[in-house]
């Protein structure tokens, strides 16, 4: 399956190291204004050698349009695109032709498959992710002509976390710093901390919160389809991706209902909820509020270690990688979370458009 979404789809081609990243939309309304600067920009945030604390891959990772668009807005078909690889180091992974990587896919791809790409993990790679943003920023640019916005950060990397929500953040400073924290304090910890990391050849996960304003009331389906199922499926969808909750999530458990139930009231002349531990969505369907949701990531699988593995033929052996990777893949991941949550939120739109006459 390399197809996401059901009226706004993407399908995504391309490896690592293959010639290039790309994609197909299909769905996209005609007459929706395209920014190409804005999607290059949302790229930049995903590109590798952007600080120090990421991958020094060098890649520009420039958006080529072919098709469905016309003097600036969509035509209603198919929109395709690719960004070129320009900067393989393919020799790099050499070593790992013949043998498994922890915690990788090589395993389950040769196995399933007979076949595999060592070379930066293939089609398995986080490059692959170029394509979701692409077709995130299209989205994005839908949503924002219908007043829907959509917004990640950095909220936890290791041990380090935000003591808030996002109601507490002035989420606009998300980009002033490299780890991509509305909180610059707690930034700068993260930032050292994965700087550590890096030193000693290890990696770290953490925590990419996303907050969705201005959706309407609708979208999602009553039991199958449900808009908070296909946020986590898209989520979980991601690389590295362990876990996802939304609204109050796990830590509800700990309360009564009497404690978590969001009472309902009127304000400004509408009715509305007195408080949202439901993180915008009941039943499975969006209920006015604000969408906000928890993703977490594990450490990134390459270290530059020795670590212990077998090869092909069940033999072991001591893998120690090389090339160029992620200590941390969090402040690279924010807009791919933001991708997938536009996608999502997008889909749902026209098909909720669909839903009645």
């Amino acid at each position: 399956m390399n197809t996401f979404g059901t009226r706004f789809r993407l399908t995504t081609f391309g490896e690592s190291h293959g010639e290039a990243i790309g994609g197909v939309v299909d769905g996209m309304p005609a007459g929706i204004s395209i920014d190409l600067d804005f999607i290059q920009q949302e790229l930049r945030r995903r590109r590798p050698g952007q600080s120090a604390i990421t991958t020094s891959r060098q890649e520009p990772d420039e958006v080529e349009l072919l098709s469905g668009v016309f003097e600036g807005k969509t035509t209603g078909t198919p929109i395709g695109f690719i960004v070129r690889n320009q900067n393989q180091h393919s020799q790099d992974y050499e070593n790992m032709r013949c043998q498994f990587r922890p915690s990788h896919a090589d395993f389950t791809y040769q196995i399933k498959y007979g076949i595999r790409d060592h070379r930066g993990g293939g089609r398995s790679s986080a490059r692959i992710t170029i394509s979701r943003v692409v077709a995130g920023a299209l989205a994005k640019l839908a949503l924002r002509q219908l007043g829907i916005t959509v917004q990640a950060y950095t909220s936890q990397v290791g041990h380090i976390a935000l003591e808030h929500d996002y109601t507490h953040y002035d989420l606009a400073t998300t980009e002033q710093n490299a780890v991509r924290c509305p909180d610059q304090e707690k930034a700068r910890e993260m930032e050292t901390l994965i700087s550590q990391v890096k030193a000693e050849g290890d990696t770290i996960g953490g925590v990419i919160t996303g907050v969705i304003k201005g959706c309407p009331i609708g979208l999602g389906e009553p039991e199958f389809g449900k808009l908070h199922a296909d946020l986590g499926a898209a989520m979980l969808s991601i690389n590295a991706v362990k876990g996802f909750e939304y609204g109050g999530g796990f830590a509800g458990v700990c309360q009564r209902g009497s404690e978590q139930n969001d009472r309902f009231c009127t304000a400004d002349g509408r009715i509305t909820t007195a408080t949202n531990r439901s993180g915008g969505i009941q039943g499975g369907i969006s209920n006015g509020q604000d969408i906000y949701f928890r993703v977490a990531f594990k450490p990134v699988a390459t270290i530059l270690q020795p670590q212990e593995t077998v090869d092909m033929e069940g033999n072991a052996t001591t893998l120690t990688a090389r090339g160029r990777h992620d200590p941390c893949v969090l402040p690279r991941a924010v807009p791919i979370v933001e991708a997938m949550a536009a996608i999502t939120v997008f889909d749902h739109y026209l098909l909720e458009k669909s839903s009645r006459i």
